[in-house]
């Protein structure tokens, strides 16, 4: 693999979750307990819904750690705990993200410039400065590893209510393709995975209100992906076999958006 880096076991491995409280993340971490790797369980703050994560995770060694992701100080501990904790990260899953709505023609200045200020805070430059923590401490190990970033099918069709979320969705998709080339003599794969509509805790009021057969009709299969279906996918990309894989974008999106 060159380096002399370690090949990447299938299982018993340290797994950092980003945003793993509920949703997405939390089917995730799951997936990644329920085949034997140890789990650190990140949320932005402890309370029920992170604790009760942590709590459902099959097997021993997990760990529930915060820090907003905004503040890179908070990153900097955040990237430390989770190495003591697990005995070294072998996977980073850079899930978590805000989604502040702010459409143009109904937003003022100030709350423009504080949503696409948020929004970048977390999405982009949280998962890039956690990037770097986790995956030169990898390079330091020689122990290679994987990075899967959530992006978004939201970074190719737009996003009209929430435009900081979609560009910052498609800049982590630019930042794992770039990764992927600079990392890859280290035996460090990065890719993405870039879900359509997900049925979460989040968004349940707008998939059971007027709207929510219309969201439905965006996918041929006529329903919505279960977040599972997306734990399934990073999964995979985060998996020993999936190494010639590095720099995929992966849609997710039961064909709701089809990219040429």
């Amino acid at each position: 693999m060159g380096r002399n880096v370690t090949p990447l076991g299938a299982t018993g491995r340290g797994v950092l979750v980003t945003g793993a409280s509920r949703g997405i993340g939390r089917a995730v971490a799951a997936a990644f307990a329920r085949q034997g790797d140890r789990v650190a369980v990140h949320c932005s703050a402890p309370g029920p819904d992170a604790r009760e994560t942590l709590a459902a995770l099959e097997g021993e060694g997990h760990v529930l750690l915060a820090a907003d992701l905004a503040d890179p100080a908070r990153v900097e501990t955040l990237a430390a705990e989770a190495h003591d904790a697990l005995g070294g990260v072998d996977v980073l899953v850079n899930n978590a993200a805000v989604m502040v709505a702010h459409p143009l023609p109904e937003t003022s200045y100030e709350d423009w410039q504080a949503a696409w200020h948020r929004t970048a805070a977390v999405n982009l430059f949280g998962a890039a400065n956690l990037t770097h923590l986790v995956t030169r401490r990898m390079i330091d190990e020689g122990r290679g590893g994987r990075v899967v970033n959530m992006g978004s099918r939201g970074a190719f069709r737009g996003e009209p209510a929430h435009p900081a979320y979609g560009a910052t969705k498609a800049a982590l998709h630019a930042l794992g393709q770039s990764l992927a080339v600079s990392l890859a003599p280290y035996g460090i794969a990065v890719a993405s995975v870039a879900p359509g509509f997900v049925a979460t805790e989040r968004v349940a009021g707008r998939l059971e209100g007027p709207e929510g057969a219309d969201i439905r009709s965006q996918s041929p299969f006529g329903r919505v992906a279960d977040p599972e279906e997306i734990a399934s996918a990073v999964l995979y990309l985060a998996s020993p076999g999936a190494l010639w894989s590095s720099g995929t974008v992966l849609d997710v999106n039961g064909a709701s958006y089809l990219r040429t």
